[in-house]
C-alpha cells in the first residue's frame, strides 16, 4: 500500500510542477502576454503547421523527460524537488538537458505560430536565462550530489548538443 501512495504522491508532484513550471512558461506566458491567443494557424500555412508540430514534439519529449525523471530518478523536475538517482536514462543518454530543449522547442513552435516580435524576445531571454541557471546552479549542485558520476557523465554527453552516434551507456563505459 505504501508503494502505491509513494508513486501517487510522485505523479502528483510531477504534475503540479509541470503545471507550475513548463506550463508557465511555455503555456501561459505565451498565451497571456505574447500573443499565442491570438494567434489562429492554418495547417495550410508551412509556418503554422511547422509550428504546431514543434510545440506537439516538444510536449511529448518534454513528457518523456518527466517520467523518466519519476521512472529512474525518483523525483520531479522541479530544483525543490529533484531525483534522488542521476537521471541518465532515455532522452538523458544523448544529450544531458532533454527537458529544456524540448520547452525551447514548444516555443520555437509557438515562434512560428504567433510571428510577434515579443513572442521572439521572451523565447531569446527564456534561452539565456536557463542556459543561466543550468551552468551556474544545476550543473554544480549535480557534481557536488552525484560526484564522479556526473563528472564521468559530462564527459560523454553534450550540454545542449544531441549526440546519436554515441548515446551514454552508464559508468560501464567509462571503464571500457
Amino acid at each position: 500500500m505504501t508503494g502505491r501512495f509513494a508513486a501517487a504522491g510522485l505523479a502528483l508532484r510531477s504534475l503540479l510542477w509541470t503545471i507550475l513550471l513548463p506550463g508557465v512558461q511555455a503555456g501561459y506566458l505565451p498565451w497571456r502576454f505574447f500573443g499565442l491567443r491570438e494567434a489562429r494557424p492554418a495547417l495550410s500555412n508551412p509556418a503554422d503547421l511547422l509550428g504546431l508540430l514543434a510545440m506537439t514534439a516538444g510536449a511529448l519529449l518534454l513528457g518523456a523527460c518527466i517520467l523518466e525523471f519519476a521512472r529512474s530518478g525518483r523525483g520531479t523536475l522541479s530544483p525543490a524537488d529533484p531525483p534522488k538517482q542521476l537521471v541518465v536514462q532515455g532522452l538523458y543518454r544523448f544529450v544531458r538537458n532533454p527537458m529544456y530543449l524540448a520547452v525551447i522547442t514548444i516555443l520555437i513552435g509557438e515562434c512560428l505560430v504567433v510571428r510577434g516580435r515579443p513572442m521572439l524576445e521572451f523565447t531569446a531571454v527564456w534561452v539565456v536565462v536557463v542556459n543561466l541557471f543550468v551552468m551556474g546552479y544545476e550543473e554544480p549542485t549535480l557534481r557536488r550530489e552525484f560526484g564522479d558520476s556526473y563528472r564521468r557523465y559530462t564527459e560523454q554527453v553534450g550540454r545542449w548538443i544531441p549526440s546519436f552516434s554515441s548515446p551514454y551507456r552508464g559508468d560501464a563505459d567509462s571503464t571500457s
